[in-house]
């Protein structure tokens, strides 16, 4: 089992430098040749970007329900190299640590799924579900890919439960599921005055300046309780609080947002957000350039909770900044990516308690119930292509350091995923022999 992790890891598939497409590919039929002799049906899709390999086993018939189980083999730079430990692509092993890009995210979390499945059809002789795999290429880039081909898959996506194994937990002594993730809209609000750079002498206090317009504007989003004025922005915003562990404790100081009216976790799992991500306008380089710039840029985004969708909630951030914008003013609001929906799922689901359990048995701990105030961009279009309910596992921890030099995942959570998976499948073993 080790030593295909570790041949797993070696692979280069950086999905955002186009110079691993190969790596990429070879990664992908890697991991088609791994299945194919553990007797799945294979096929490997292709997309504008990296192939998305999907898999089947669908011997327990037309009876059973179906388990579609979702992961992603390409990782991040890596970049800086020169703070790695070692190379890294050439795994190394330290106790119980392996450091690799992707030793967690995701592929250590992508192997013991794959691992799992394979000994439980050599040790039970079949899978008590039809199971169906996805691998995609391109998760660290925004699954664009994979997203434009569903619709002409769908029938290959159905399935009744979806598993997205690419989370984490808080720590080994606080096991929990996630029962869903935030939408996201990233947005990019350019303000004009219609001008080029002006002498702040010539014609400060003639011309409206963009950043003072730009900031005003902003200012204008929230009211003094933190709630976010744009007409409809609340309209498909229905608050269920779920049986959620809503009493983690929360490192950083939580005066953003709806501080006055709700929790920092349930301001972060469940309600919508406007975030200013960035702002640039004028000069801000060494010295002073007294100068009244011609134009002025914010990086918004809002976090989505479920029914409310993209789409909408840009065209309401549109009109909101086009009533409220000065006369003299010109703006343009760009919808940088398509947006993603908001994902959700119930704790009594049967997927849900399937993995309750299965996380009490590994853990011989209460598994909690949580949420994630961020986004998996795959998760809203695949499950609705699949239509199937949605569950989020996964063992990562803050320490594993993904996306950063010296990523690492434990060998002893490689085999509580794997231990996961096992009782996972025979939650609905023994309750397909009831």
């Amino acid at each position: 089992m080790i030593d295909d992790y570790l041949s797993f890891l070696r692979f280069k598939s950086i999905s955002a430098d186009k110079s691993f497409q190969q790596d990429c590919l070879d990664c992908a039929k890697w991991l088609e040749n791994f299945l194919q002799k553990e007797g799945f049906h294979t096929e490997l899709l292709q997309t504008s970007t990296n192939p998305a390999l999907l898999a089947f086993d669908l011997s327990a018939g037309p009876s059973a329900p179906t388990l579609l189980f979702y992961q992603h083999y390409d990782v991040q730079p890596v970049d800086p190299l020169e703070l790695w430990e070692n190379d890294p692509f050439e795994p190394t092993i330290t106790g119980d640590r392996v450091v690799a890009r992707g030793a967690q995210d995701n592929k250590g979390q992508c192997f013991y799924v794959l691992q799992a499945l394979k000994d439980y059809k050599k040790t039970r002789g079949s899978f008590p579900v039809n199971v169906k795999i996805v691998i995609e290429g391109d998760e660290e880039m925004g699954s664009i890919g994979l997203k434009e081909i569903l619709s002409d898959h769908q029938e290959k996506f159905q399935a009744d439960y979806l598993l997205i194994t690419d989370l984490g937990i808080k720590s080994v002594e606080e096991p929990a599921i996630t029962l869903g993730t935030r939408g996201l809209i990233t947005m990019e609000l350019l303000v004009s005055g219609g001008h080029s750079d002006l002498h702040s002498g010539d014609r400060g206090g003639i011309v409206y300046n963009p950043l003072h317009a730009l900031i005003e504007m902003l200012a204008k989003v929230r009211d003094s309780s933190g709630r976010i004025t744009i007409e409809g922005f609340y309209d498909d915003v229905f608050y269920v609080k779920e049986a959620l562990d809503l009493s983690w404790d929360e490192p950083l100081p939580a005066e953003g947002g709806e501080s006055t009216l709700y929790s920092p976790l349930e301001r972060a799992w469940l309600r919508p957000t406007f975030e200013i991500n960035g702002l640039k306008g004028g000069y801000s380089g060494p010295g002073f350039k007294t100068v009244i710039p011609g134009g002025a840029l914010a990086k918004i985004s809002c976090r989505l909770v479920p029914q409310q969708d993209p789409k909408k909630i840009f065209q309401k951030v549109h009109a909101f900044f086009n009533k409220i914008k000065p006369p003299s003013i010109d703006i343009e609001l760009k919808l940088l990516q398509e947006g993603s929906s908001a994902v959700r799922t119930s704790s009594s689901s049967p997927i849900a308690l399937a993995a309750i359990e299965a996380y009490e048995k590994v853990f011989g701990k209460k598994c909690g119930k949580i949420m994630t105030g961020g986004t998996i961009g795959i998760a809203g279009p695949l499950a609705r292509i699949s239509n199937a309910s949605v569950i989020f596992l996964g063992l990562g921890l803050s320490s594993d350091q993904i996306h950063a030099p010296n990523e690492n995942f434990s060998l002893s959570r490689l085999k509580q995923g794997h231990a996961i998976i096992t009782h996972i499948l025979d939650f609905f073993a023994s309750r397909a022999a009831l």
